[in-house]
């Protein structure tokens, strides 16, 4: 039998602001880790609109996409724990750079998000040990020696939009 490989699709938000990066803390299996707003592209979206998407219940701000940052992968092997079948998962991870909007009063957190924090590149290096994935920090340091792409670098075809699933 074969069996395909397919990555896992994420999308990430690389947002600075007075040098400072917007990263959020999150409950993970692990237990509490730092990560970048972010989180799986969703059927039927292109990945701009899933990191516009996944920063907005992350943090309640709005965000948009206006560069790409890089273009990521990762592994995470996971341990069997009780309850719990040992995880191998291959991340894709399409990171971008943006203009980050208002926050959106009323909104919530999403499920398992703690709080948002701004922290310097210092701080985010010296917490390396909590961060969700090495990406956070390969991510941040990219962004900071002013790695940038088009969003065209991407291209979603339409029949991607469409509500009819294939």
């Amino acid at each position: 039998m074969n069996k395909r490989w397919k990555p896992s699709v994420t999308v990430a938000a690389i947002i600075a602001r007075e040098g400072r990066y917007l990263l959020i803390e999150e409950h993970t299996p692990e237990g509490l880790r730092l990560n970048n707003p972010a989180g799986h592209l969703d059927p039927g979206e292109s990945p701009e609109d899933g990191c516009a998407r996944e920063a907005f219940e992350e943090t309640t701000f709005t965000f948009k996409p206006t560069e790409m940052v890089g273009i990521y992968m990762s592994r995470l092997l996971r341990p069997a724990r009780e309850g719990y079948a040992a995880e191998d998962v291959t991340y894709l991870r399409l990171a971008y750079c943006g203009d980050l909007g208002e926050q959106v009063v009323g909104a919530k957190l999403d499920k398992g998000i703690v709080r948002t924090l701004w922290m310097t590149p210092e701080e985010i290096r010296t917490n390396a040990h909590r961060l969700r994935s090495p990406l956070v920090l390969r991510c941040m340091e990219d962004h900071l020696a002013g790695q940038r792409f088009p969003l065209g670098l991407i291209y979603t075809d339409p029949s991607v939009l469409s509500a009819t699933k294939g």
